[in-house]
């Protein structure tokens, strides 16, 4: 298992952002997938053995117009981690709606994302559907950079765009029935292929949720945006939830429906299987999958061999102290 290791630090500032290149291990490949689960293992990640034109695609693809108006939080500007090289980022991401693999950037570019609609709704006293020009008027746009942790046990370092979602709540008024809220993601058959590999039904579209004091705690965040652009399409454009302290595959992404309801909802990964993903699914060190640790982590940045290096895993993905008191 390849090692990089850097000098640690609890304060690397954001200048120290990775540069625009990536070479990652060829010979690990997504590994045990078993029934809906996904694997735990790295896939190729690099410009080496890309034509011309395809550089240029991927390039063109979070290549995108800046965000106006986006300030920096100071709260999260820095983590002890450098931030994720964009191209990095841009080319390795789960989403399954596009294919069971990391190399999806590609087929997502073929996701419809003008016009865009949110429809908020539920036991709310204010629905309200939303253009995407609406939100980001209706919210001030901020800079965050968190940290990133998949259930599979790799991380990133990314600096999202968007507004936290307490704003959504305070602005649509949940009422006392609401416990919890449910996120729906855009679905369409002829331009989204699925896994490939999964010879059952699976249930589209994609769904996630929250009880509804996770998502108003202030880390909760939608993101409009990701390194001061435009969301790419392959992160889910054009806007996606991010909650640092949960596995990734919490973060729904292209969110159409955010519905306020009285029941825990139905989950998209919780209902293929609950045993592997569940419905909290906060990062714990000392919780293993059913089919591999999670006390460590492979965080993508560059290094010397522009490979992944092995990390320790923190409780809370880090974040504790905004959000260990929900759990009690």
């Amino acid at each position: 298992m390849p090692l990089i290791r850097i000098a640690p630090s609890w304060a690397i500032p954001e200048s120290q952002v990775t540069s625009e290149r990536f070479y990652t291990n060829r010979r690990r490949f997504l590994k045990g997938l078993v029934g809906a689960g996904i694997g735990a293992s790295l896939l190729p990640l690099t410009g080496c053995g890309q034509s011309e034109t395809e550089k240029t695609a991927l390039k063109a693809s979070y290549d995108l117009p800046a965000l106006k108006n986006l300030s920096q939080n100071p709260a999260f500007s820095q983590v002890n981690r450098p931030v994720t090289d964009q191209i990095l980022a841009s080319q390795y991401n789960n989403f399954y709606e596009f294919g069971g693999n990391k190399s999806i950037w590609s087929n997502a570019q073929d996701l419809p994302t003008n016009p865009w609609q949110v429809e908020v709704t539920g036991l709310v006293k204010n629905p309200k559907t939303y253009d995407l020009d609406d939100l980001k008027k209706a919210f001030p746009l901020e800079e965050r950079i968190y940290r990133f942790r998949c259930v599979e046990a790799w991380s990133m370092v990314l600096p999202w765009s968007g507004f936290p979602m307490r704003l959504l709540v305070e602005a649509v008024e949940p009422t006392s029935e609401a416990k919890f809220v449910k996120f729906t993601s855009y679905y369409d058959s002829e331009v989204m292929p699925g896994p490939g590999f999964h010879l059952g039904s699976l249930p589209w579209p994609y769904t996630e949720g929250l009880r509804l004091e996770e998502m108003a705690n202030d880390l909760a965040f939608f993101a409009v945006g990701i390194y001061g652009k435009e969301l790419p399409k392959q992160h889910g454009a054009p806007i996606r939830a991010v909650l640092p302290w949960k596995y990734g595959f919490k973060g729904a992404k292209s969110i159409v429906k955010v519905e306020f309801v009285a029941e825990e909802p139905t989950t998209y990964w919780h209902s293929l299987a609950p045993n592997e993903y569940g419905f909290v699914a906060n990062v714990n060190p000392n919780k293993p999958h059913p089919r591999w640790s999670q006390a460590t982590e492979r965080f993508i940045s560059e290094g010397p061999d522009l490979t992944w290096e092995e990390r320790e895993t923190f409780p809370y993905n880090g974040y504790g102290e905004y959000v260990a008191s929900l759990y009690g």
